[in-house]
């Protein structure tokens, strides 16, 4: 497993749908997660982290669908290929967790698939928020279901 670089500085930033906290490390994003319950430390502002918050400003508004700010995932090969294919999910679109099986060549890893959903560190720039259950239902997601219905229907809303 690769190591994950340690975060350096956090910011938080809250917007309509929810908070925020975005860590970096060194001159990249290295997290961004959905808070849950009070925030008690709103971190350091840097000049990359108001970048990124900017960018999902942008991305709550409806006119940015592809985030391009340095970032770094870490994870296991097979983590990195299955976010490697949530990449690819265009804007406005769902797969399932049995669809990236299929695509990273591992059709029964459905699973495993949905356990590496769960484990990115760059919720939004990795847009696990479109992967689905083959049923139709939403699955989970580690910012709550809440924000992925809206962010779901966020992207429905603005697809042209």
């Amino acid at each position: 497993m690769n190591k994950r670089k340690a975060a350096e500085i956090f910011a938080v930033y809250t917007f309509p749908c929810g908070t925020f906290r975005v860590e970096q490390a060194g001159d990249c994003i290295v997290s961004i997660s959905a808070v849950q319950g009070p925030v008690l430390d709103y971190g350091t502002p840097t000049p990359l982290t108001r970048q990124l918050a900017s960018q999902m400003e942008e991305y709550f508004q409806g006119k940015r669908k592809v985030f391009d700010i340095p970032h770094i995932l870490h994870g296991t090969p097979f983590q990195e290929r299955v976010w490697q294919a949530l990449c690819r999910i265009p804007y406005g679109q769902t797969r399932s967790y049995r669809d990236i099986a299929k695509e990273i060549g591992q059709p029964k890893a459905y699973r495993a698939v949905g356990m590496a959903n769960h484990r990115n560190p760059m919720m939004l720039v990795v847009p696990c928020h479109r992967v689905i259950g083959a049923d139709g239902s939403l699955g989970g997601y580690a910012g709550g279901l809440e924000l992925k219905r809206f962010l779901l229907s966020l992207e429905q809303n603005h697809t042209s």
